[in-house]
């Protein structure tokens, strides 16, 4: 291969990666089901002088990155899963449907973190409650900082959150799988 095909083939698939579709946040995201999670009993995070080392390490993470957009801390949260996703989200399976399908609000920033999936991946994207999307190129409110807390052992293909101890597979009535 010529070295002007190579250079035209490296440039073609550094744009093809680098363009990501950008989502936007559901209209309908205030309807969407605020979901029983550890984090969601709490209600809020903690403020930025509170000791979280007796937190989760994804909890942890949330905090500090968080008191660098507001210092009294992250503040009020809730975890929201649209309809099209409450089975694949109880499941916890990681097969999302594409779209905009889970995200962490933020109310006390007045900011959500959305999970969209894109051929069964997750992309992660931060909105204004009004829609305006504000996902930062670095930082608290860039995508690799939502990618690098979903990377944590808790999460399974961008959905974090204890794992459920119990077997995948139920034993039928005859104690087979």
């Amino acid at each position: 291969m010529s070295r002007v095909a190579r250079s035209v083939l490296l440039a073609f698939l550094l744009c093809a990666a680098a363009a990501v579709p950008a989502g936007t946040l559901p209209d309908d995201w205030r309807n969407w089901t605020a979901v029983e999670t550890p984090l969601a009993k709490i209600g809020v995070l903690p403020g930025c002088d509170a000791n979280v080392s007796a937190l989760p390490g994804i909890y942890q993470r949330t905090v500090y990155l968080y008191c660098n957009v507001r210092p009294e801390g992250p503040g009020k949260v809730r975890v929201l899963v649209s309809d099209a996703a409450l089975p694949a989200y109880h499941f916890r399976n990681g097969r999302f449907p594409d779209g905009a399908q889970m995200a962490l609000h933020l109310s006390d920033l007045g900011v959500l973190m959305v999970t969209t999936y894109e051929d069964g991946a997750p992309v992660y994207q931060v909105f204004k409650e009004d829609g305006e999307e504000i996902t930062a190129d670095a930082g608290p409110l860039s995508a690799q900082a939502c990618a690098s807390c979903h990377a944590d052992a808790s999460c399974v293909n961008g959905q974090c959150g204890k794992i459920d101890s119990r077997p995948a597979l139920e034993l039928r009535r005859d104690g087979r799988r």
